[in-house]
């Protein structure tokens, strides 16, 4: 089943796309929307995972730091909240007295999808606030704040399963991968947040 989040993005560049003003741009986004990506991430702590899972939306982001910073954002809650239900549904897994450690790990994992929504409800208001010196800083802290716990949350879930040996090898080291993987787009789009931010 396709992920709503990525759905919502791939139609808008449909709409985007299908315009008289970017037929030139319908089959594949420009290289100059690829470069954009790619010069962006150089300042992500994870550049080639940054550039990976936003280039398949260059034609929606082109050369636009708030789409693109929207567009991180948005790949960050999708990958925390596939994280936080393929861990939901593989608990047979648990090692026997390692359920409680795996409950606190999905409440974790859902609070830093809660936070990844506050972010993204901040960075609607960066827009509208822009230029309004103290609302903006304001909401530029939120984003910074709710973005940091969520990385906080995701790194603290993934060391409690690890530390306590909680599941089963096979399962711990899938779903390390996946929590490592929430983590690291957390990370990127804080990063491209944190460089470009003033600028949505």
């Amino acid at each position: 089943m396709a992920k709503p989040i990525i759905l919502l993005l791939v139609a808008l560049s449909i709409l985007y796309t299908a315009s008289p003003a970017n037929a030139a741009t319908t089959s594949s986004p420009s290289s100059s929307a690829i470069d954009f990506i790619e010069a962006s991430c150089s300042a992500t702590l994870y550049p080639a995972l940054c550039v990976q899972s936003l280039s398949r939306y260059a034609v929606f982001i082109q050369r636009n730091r708030s789409q693109l910073i929207q567009t991180a954002f948005s790949v960050s809650l999708d990958e925390a909240q596939s994280t936080k239900t393929i861990f939901a549904n593989k608990l047979n897994g648990v090692k026997p007295g390692g359920m409680a450690v795996v409950k606190d790990c999905l409440e974790q994992i859902g609070d830093a999808v809660d936070q990844l929504r506050e972010s993204i409800e901040e960075l609607k208001n960066i827009g509208q606030a822009k230029g309004v010196g103290q609302d903006l800083e304001f909401h530029i802290s939120n984003v910074q704040t709710w973005t940091s716990a969520a990385l906080t949350d995701l790194s603290t879930c993934t060391d409690a399963v690890v530390a306590g040996e909680a599941l089963d090898g096979g399962l711990e080291t899938s779903v390390r991968a996946r929590m490592d993987g929430a983590a690291r787009v957390t990370s990127n789009a804080l990063a491209l947040f944190n460089r470009f931010g003033t600028e949505l």
